[in-house]
């Protein structure tokens, strides 16, 4: 059995401006109870469940969270005083199933975000709040008001992220984003320091996609890393299969844009060249013969209703955001990604690939990373980034729920059977199904795409039950168990969220869906248990 090719599907993801510092390893509390991790050596609160026994408090639901916020002052490391200044609630939806309310927070230091400092805190349906995720930077380590005042621009970051990535590929080309620098307070050590966060986001001379963090003081790099790699492999071809879909009439002309899925689906031909979108593609009778593009158009339209008939969400940002598609991108290009503004798919060569908008899986795991990037924004490093890729796999995969297969439709066309990831047995393709074999070391981002194979072996067992490591799990069936793991990723993780995170609030996600006392919850708890956690 051919090993897997890696960096292929979930390379490219989208990260808003509020990614965090991932956690290098998960620790255990005081107690002993996963849920609490050093990062930069600094104590992080990754979950906090409120008393049963606690009393409701009255008044708004943001009455009730600043009230919890001070009850928690001393895990927190802030000040009870300092609550209202120190944090801003920035979000909040209602599950229409379970009635919980859903608050994103971030925290400020004198005016400035903190990296990594984002919260949820979630309110049932009878005015408790019921729990917490996410990280806190404690008051000792914060910058004093004097060291909140950069001494470099934001145009400064710019230049310095310029000049180091055109150091690797040579001159750029046009930027796809528009650039920007936005300041955090960076935690590191005992203390933190005053950063600008900025991006390169380039096709030329060659696709790249680089997230930098940059002192404000100085302009030198403190991190960076990639956000999209280039799988080696090629291939070719179409399915042959019959679909209908949505077009446009304009004049004469049939254009490949759906315009009944929020603010449209569009797919464009980027015609073996790099420049995308590309053009629109037209048709004049209707009938269309361009496989690749069939296929992204179709599939990007079942992600849509996907997300919209089940979750209730409006496209990947929930408020109908516009999901454009590029096909024949640049010559036997191997690889699809997600560039921030739209997804992008090379044809390959046949041999390894044929076109990667033929398998539904592929274009659901691509799409997912949106989702992923407009609700928790799990970083792509570490164990944060293997959750962002598990997460893309089990949204992606549950679409079609033919299998337990990733890429099996596009993936070496001459080899029957084999696929890029198995979700129901992982270690087929060289990932760890048990976390005490998770990989530790540096490459691919701290292994995020070896290290989602514990989680998604997790999501496996629940779904379909069965054995592991002595610990027996009880199916509750693929349609429950994904709408607990849309649930943890869209309301309850935040960017540093490590896997002792994701398994409580797992947890806590199957309590307020299902109930505190239902099966759901045991074999929740049991479906991390078996897979070391």
């Amino acid at each position: 059995m051919k090993k897997m090719i890696p960096t292929l599907l979930g390379t490219v993801l989208l990260l808003s401006s509020a990614s965090a510092v991932a956690a290098e390893s998960p620790s255990l509390g005081a107690a002993g109870t996963p849920g609490v991790s050093v990062v930069n050596n600094q104590l992080v609160t990754q979950f906090i469940e409120a008393s049963k026994d606690a009393k409701i408090v009255p008044g708004s639901s943001e009455d009730k969270i600043w009230a919890f916020l001070e009850g928690q002052q001393a895990k927190l490391g802030v000040s009870a005083a300092d609550v209202k200044t120190s944090f801003l609630i920035q979000k909040k939806e209602v599950d229409p199933t379970s009635g919980v309310e859903h608050f994103r927070l971030q925290q400020y230091v004198n005016g400035i975000p903190v990296y990594g400092g984002d919260q949820t805190i979630h309110i049932d349906k009878a005015g408790q709040v019921t729990s917490f995720v996410g990280a806190v930077l404690p008051a000792q380590n914060q910058i004093t008001a004097k060291s909140s005042v950069p001494a470099i621009s934001a145009s400064d970051a710019l230049a310095i992220a310029a000049k180091e990535a055109s150091s690797r590929i040579g001159e750029l080309g046009a930027q796809e984003k528009t650039p920007s620098a936005q300041l955090y307070v960076y935690p590191e050590g005992n203390g933190s320091r005053l950063v600008y966060q900025t991006e390169v986001n380039v096709l030329e001379p060659q696709p790249l996609r680089t997230r930098y963090l940059i002192d404000a003081a100085d302009g030198h790099i403190v991190q960076q890393y990639d956000l999209i790699e280039t799988a080696t492999g090629s291939g070719t071809g179409v399915l042959g299969d019959n679909k209908t879909f949505q077009t446009t009439l304009s004049g004469s002309t049939y254009q490949l844009k759906d315009t009944t899925r929020g603010n449209g689906i569009y797919t464009y031909t980027a015609s073996n060249r790099t420049t995308i979108p590309g053009t629109l593609l037209t048709d004049a009778d209707n009938v269309w013969t361009d496989g690749a593009a069939v296929d992204a158009h179709t599939y990007a339209g079942k992600v849509y209703d996907f997300y919209k008939t089940k979750f209730g969400r409006n496209s990947l940002d929930g408020n109908g955001l516009l999901i454009r598609s590029s096909v024949h991108y640049s010559s036997r290009y191997n690889n699809a990604f997600w560039n921030g503004t739209q997804i992008v798919f090379g044809d390959g060569d046949g041999s390894t690939f044929i076109p990667l908008s033929g398998d539904l899986d592929v274009v659901g795991h691509e799409l997912s990373h949106g989702v992923i990037e407009y609700t928790s924004n799990l970083q792509y490093l570490n164990e944060s980034g293997a959750l962002n890729e598990s997460y893309a796999d089990v949204l992606g995969n549950s679409i079609q729920a033919k299998n337990w297969l990733i890429g099996d439709d596009v993936y070496t066309p001459g080899i029957s059977g084999d696929a890029l990831r198995s979700m129901s047995n992982p270690t087929l393709y060289g990932q760890p199904d048990n976390y005490a074999n998770r990989y530790t070391g540096s490459s691919d981002n701290g292994g995020v795409h070896t290290n989602s194979g514990i989680t998604n072996k997790a999501f496996y067992l629940l779904a379909q039950g069965g054995t592991q490591n002595g610990v027996t799990v009880a199916g509750i069936g693929r349609d429950a168990a994904v709408n607990i793991f849309y649930n943890t990723v869209a309301y309850y993780l935040t960017s540093t969220s490590n896997f002792a995170a994701a398994k409580n609030a797992s947890i806590q996600a199957a309590k307020d869906l299902y109930g505190t006392g239902s099966s759901y919850v045991t074999s929740v708890t049991n479906a991390f248990r078996a897979v070391g956690l």
